[in-house]
């Protein structure tokens, strides 16, 4: 099968290619899924668990991306709920590898139906940014009815998705990013937008910050009282006076998987997919990651 591979930790995306690799086995619990659209995380290449197996010992050359929507193709000893022939879409395995791939071994319990009125290419922006901006906001920060939130990088791909639950859940919604996604993250329900670098005049009952760096250290004089802020960048060096710090890493969960999807067939919840491109360019779709709105998607087989 094709996949994109990468061996050399020093590499970077220069080290990303399109080679041959053997078909994946399915070990006991696990489905093959055929891919049809697959997603990836801009930093994942400096992640430990691309390099390595859960016991530290090399696994190259891995295959990078984590979310995937397509075909279950073969089952696994032992696995049960999902079935040969059924769309499904969800998370690869952190420490395995994933879907960048023309197939890819996944365990059953990190995958979701798929019903058949939502395309692929759509059901693949959610894996990682549905359940990233779910988790934020309602798992961790514990937004509610009324409250105040600030989402850092309003137009990117966890924090549109962030937009739209956080106004569905009837919070008051500040959006950040580039002055020439205003428009559009407005359009999303957001109530105001700035760039991430002002000062919003006023402070919020949630921060959730994609961004790290520089607007990470700032957003903790951002938080009310009592407050949280929330980000999946890196762990905050700074955090917010009589108010909650929280880094975390997304996990899969199947229901909240079937919650999203059933948000888009029913219009509450669009997804906003950038750039979609083919396997082969993959490597180059990594390298221009951060000059598009949305999320990325790699198009890897079709029906």
């Amino acid at each position: 099968m094709k996949a994109i591979t990468v061996t050399d930790r020093d590499a970077g995306i220069e080290g990303l290619t399109l080679t041959d690799l053997p078909h994946p086995h399915a070990a006991e619990n696990d489905v093959i899924v055929r891919v049809h659209a697959a997603g990836f995380t801009p930093g994942e290449l400096t992640w430990p668990a691309t390099w390595t197996d859960r016991a530290g010992r090399d696994r190259t050359p891995s295959v990078p991306g984590h979310e995937l929507s397509g075909v279950v193709t073969g089952l696994g000893y032992g696995t049960t709920g999902l079935t040969v022939g059924q769309r499904v879409f969800g998370l690869a395995d952190w420490a395995r590898n994933g879907s960048l791939a023309e197939y890819t071994a996944v365990e059953a319990r990190n995958l979701a139906p798929l019903a058949a009125d939502i395309d692929h290419t759509v059901a693949a922006t959610l894996p990682i940014s549905g359940l990233t901006a779910w988790q934020g906001l309602f798992d961790h920060a514990g937004l509610t009815t009324g409250q105040t939130v600030l989402i850092h990088g309003a137009a990117g791909a966890v924090g549109s998705i962030a937009v739209q639950l956080a106004r569905e859940a009837g919070a008051r919604v500040i959006g950040t990013g580039r002055e020439g996604d205003r428009d559009l993250v407005l359009g999303l329900g957001a109530e105001a937008f700035q760039d991430p670098e002002a000062d919003p005049g006023e402070q919020a009952d949630v921060v959730f910050d994609v961004i790290g760096g520089d607007v990470l250290a700032k957003s903790a004089a951002l938080v009310r009282p009592g407050g949280t802020l929330v980000t999946v960048a890196e762990p905050p060096k700074v955090r917010p006076q009589d108010g909650r710090a929280v880094f975390f890493v997304v996990e899969p969960d199947r229901a909240r998987l079937a919650d999203l999807a059933q948000r888009v067939r029913d219009g509450r919840l669009k997804p906003l997919v950038g750039d979609v491109r083919p396997l082969a360019e993959a490597p180059d779709a990594f390298a221009r990651r951060r000059r598009t709105r949305g999320k990325t998607i790699i198009r890897v087989t079709t029906d």
